[in-house]
C-alpha cells in the first residue's frame, strides 16, 4: 500500500463512511436487526460511534442528531416508514449473538 500522509488518511476514512451511510439510506430495506445479526453493528450502531467522535472532540452532538445524520430523517420518521417487526427466527438470532462472548 502507499505511503497515505494523515490528512489523506481521514479523508479517505471520511469518503468511505458517507458512501457506506449513503449505502445504508438506500437499503431501508435492511433491517438493522438483519444488519446486527450479520455483521454485529447497525445504524444505530454508527450513530453511536458518531456521537461518541463528536463527544470526545466537545462537539455538542445529541444523540437524536447523530441519528438523523446516519438515517437521512429524524429517527421516529424512519422507523415509521421502513422498521418491519422483527421476525422470530431473527430475534432469536439476535439474542444468541447476545450470549456470545466478545
Amino acid at each position: 500500500m502507499p505511503e497515505i500522509d494523515p490528512k489523506t488518511q481521514t479523508e479517505l476514512e471520511a469518503a468511505v463512511f458517507r458512501r457506506l451511510v449513503s449505502h445504508l439510506r438506500n437499503r431501508p430495506d435492511v433491517q438493522n436487526i438483519e444488519l446486527m445479526n450479520l455483521a454485529g453493528f447497525c445504524r444505530n450502531c454508527l450513530s453511536n460511534w458518531l456521537k461518541d467522535a463528536a463527544d470526545e472532540r466537545g462537539l455538542p452532538l445529541t444523540k437524536d442528531e447523530s441519528r438523523e445524520q446516519v438515517y437521512g430523517m429524524p429517527y421516529e420518521a424512519w422507523k415509521a416508514q421502513h422498521q418491519a417487526e422483527a421476525t422470530p427466527e431473527q430475534q432469536a438470532a439476535f439474542a444468541g449473538r447476545q450470549a456470545e462472548p466478545h
